[in-house]
């Protein structure tokens, strides 16, 4: 009887590691969603000082953060 008990034990485990797989999984999955808003609010944010900053100097923001050659 320990040998077939000794066999459900280990399935058990085996199924404990796929479920904690699972949870694992799906938290990252739901972390990540919950990152995008940040991360596209933060893009926006950038995204936005920079098209300011372009009316406000009257040239495009490459032209305005580009270094001379002699800097």
């Amino acid at each position: 009887m320990q040998d077939g008990s000794a066999d459900m034990n280990q399935e058990n485990v085996e199924t404990l590691k796929n479920v904690a797989d699972g949870v694992a999984a799906v938290t990252a999955v739901g972390t990540l969603m919950q990152l995008l808003p940040a991360v596209a609010a933060l893009f926006t944010i950038v995204w936005t000082g920079m098209r300011i900053t372009e009316m406000i100097a009257g040239k495009p923001f490459a032209e305005i953060i580009r270094r001379k050659k002699g800097d």
